[in-house]
């Protein structure tokens, strides 16, 4: 039979193990799969926070739309607090925004010998996991706080939304830490 190279499993196996080893992954250490934890989990933090930013925003549009009409001849300037207060609810979703972009780039030990000579690495990415964990259910806080009110109901919270954001930004910087140290 043609090809029977292609069914010896052992040496397939062989094979793919060499290639992997070859590109510098072994998809069965822990230490692979809690970095692949580490960023599944940041990107859905990072998702939560969009949707939180999204729901803001509309919220925003909405309060323009009602608070801040056209000027009219009668009313040429628009009202100071509903100015003020749409720009609330603008630096509110900015800043959740900046956070989902910063959440994006933050790093994950890297895997090299310089790396693993002054830090273990498995422990380390365990305690990301915890900080990311709680970052999770921040973000999902904040998404849970956004979502579905009108803007007159966040502009309420806006006190205990940005000790959230506050919050968040506390937890990533531990995290930093956690990779600093």
């Amino acid at each position: 039979m043609s090809g029977e190279m292609f069914y010896a499993a052992d040496e397939i196996e062989q094979i793919a193990i060499n290639l992997f080893y070859g590109w510098g992954y072994n998809f069965y250490k822990v230490e692979n799969q809690l970095r692949a934890d580490d960023q599944m989990v940041r990107s859905k933090a990072s998702w939560l926070l969009g949707e939180a930013a999204t729901a803001v925003s509309a919220a925003e549009s909405d309060y323009r739309r009602e608070f801040l009409p056209a000027p009219t001849r009668a009313k040429p300037f628009p009202d100071a607090e509903a100015v003020a207060s749409a720009q609330k609810l603008e630096r509110l979703h900015h800043d959740l925004v900046a956070i989902e972009q910063f959440l994006h780039q933050l790093p994950a030990p890297a895997n090299d010998r310089m790396t693993q000579r002054y830090r273990l690495e498995a422990p380390t990415l365990a305690n990301l996991l915890h900080f990311d964990s709680l970052l999770v259910g921040q973000c999902e806080l904040m998404r849970k706080s956004v979502t579905g009110v009108d803007a007159q109901t966040i502009l309420k919270a806006l006190p205990d939304l940005e000790a959230g954001i506050a919050a968040i930004r506390s937890t990533l910087h531990d995290r930093e830490a956690v990779l600093m140290n």
